[in-house]
């Protein structure tokens, strides 16, 4: 387990559950706290590297997903977006210097 302020790390085999207080899940989203369309639950897919959370962004795009919050660099110095996909759930791509994904796919704490 790690702590970061307002995030709660857990590491589960080869992935990771983050907690996060609602409202700084909302503004990193990007979307507003309260009303419809926002259930304080995202998914999260992490990827190494820049380039390709702008490709599944697009791929998400594509294929149907609505781009919430375009890719930026963030302020806990990764670089992500998010979408909602066509069920209105939201996803984050991200990539996390700090959370490594080994040859298998599976996302470490850093």
């Amino acid at each position: 387990m790690a702590v970061a302020g307002e995030v709660v790390f857990f590491q589960l085999n080869g992935l990771v559950l983050s907690l996060y207080p609602r409202a700084a899940l909302a503004r990193d989203a990007g979307v507003a706290e309260a009303g419809s369309g926002f259930s304080g639950i995202t998914l999260a897919h992490n990827v190494r590297g820049e380039a390709e959370v702008d490709a599944v962004l697009g791929e998400a795009a594509r294929v149907g997903g609505r781009i919430v919050r375009p890719a930026h660099r963030a302020e806990w110095g990764g670089y992500s977006g998010y979408f909602a996909d066509p069920d209105g759930h939201l996803w984050e791509v991200a990539h996390n210097p700090d959370f490594p994904i080994d040859g298998a796919g599976n996302t470490r704490l850093g």
